[in-house]
């Protein structure tokens, strides 16, 4: 089993539920640092990983996403320069640690797991997915588990209808047609959530909805009588949409020659980060305890 974790989802929970008020010396924030740490120790003592990769966004702005639709996450607000700053000492200490960290500027963290995941599948390497994020359920297969760390649990294939409405090869189309006020994608006018999950339970996907139309007036579902003419008027934008909710699986990776596998953590950088930061020592004892399981 390899497990890949989508960063940027524990590092804004932690900027969000770590108290503001901690600071280093010069008066920084580092609550979303101490929050990541500690997740990710306890992470590691809890799982004992033998393949790991961490993987973070390195921009809002500028994926191919929004080469094809110069909206995409425009209603999102910049990050801080206190939560910029806090990124790179995470991803300083995840490789401290001894763990595969990685960005690339033109595509997400999303894609990044998404291009393990396929990998991984093509060498009999199931995966596990840890994040709290819906748009990653569409990577799951059989012998894969969505992992809300902290949250909600594992959730194997066959339970993520139970939370997210729909099968896991469905997540994509279902944001298609609903639209993600999230990353700003519109979906279409008039099929909001419940609509979707009834379009995509009776046709099984967007591409057969779409050769369907003259039956969509039987769908079970509220004004199923005009609904074949908003998903016809749409169907552009439908498209569109879909291309932006699939996560790409051929993004390039760098990795260490070590690939997936942990190493031995560096305790004199984290050490160095830790007095840079005026961390205290439970999350250096955390990380020697790390060090004691590789």
């Amino acid at each position: 089993m390899q497990y890949l974790i989508d960063a940027s989802v524990y590092v804004f929970r932690a900027y969000y539920s770590m108290p503001d008020d901690m600071v280093d010396g010069d008066g920084n924030p580092v609550n979303a640092l101490y929050g990541f740490c500690r997740f990710l120790g306890d992470f590691m003592e809890q799982v004992k990983p033998e393949h790991v990769a961490v993987l973070f966004d390195e921009s809002l702005s500028k994926s191919f996403r929004n080469e094809i639709y110069p909206a995409y996450k425009a209603n999102r607000d910049p990050a801080p320069p206190e939560l910029k700053r806090q990124f790179g000492q995470c991803r300083r200490f995840t490789r401290a640690l001894g763990l595969m960290e990685s960005s690339h500027p033109r595509y997400e963290a999303d894609d990044l797991i998404g291009t393990l995941v396929a990998e991984g599948r093509r060498n009999g390497m199931p995966s596990t997915v840890v994040t709290r994020d819906k748009d990653l359920a569409q990577l799951i297969d059989r012998n894969d588990v969505f992992w809300d760390f902290a949250g909600r649990g594992k959730i194997g294939y066959e339970d993520i209808p139970d939370y997210f409405g729909v099968r896991p090869e469905q997540i994509a189309d279902f944001l298609a047609l609903a639209g993600d006020a999230v990353d700003n994608i519109k979906g279409v006018p008039g099929v909001g959530k419940k609509t979707a999950v009834a379009l995509l339970q009776h046709f099984g996907s967007m591409e057969i909805l779409y050769d369907s139309l003259d039956s969509v007036h039987e769908v079970n579902v509220r004004g199923a009588k005009t609904l074949a003419l908003k998903l016809e008027t749409h169907k552009e934008d439908a498209l569109l949409a879909r291309r932006l909710t699939g996560i790409a699986c051929d993004a390039p990776i760098e990795r260490p020659h070590t690939g997936l596998r942990p190493v031995a953590p560096d305790l004199g950088n984290i050490n160095a980060l830790f007095d840079e930061t005026g961390i205290g020592m439970a999350l250096r004892r955390q990380a020697q305890r790390v060090a004691d399981l590789l």
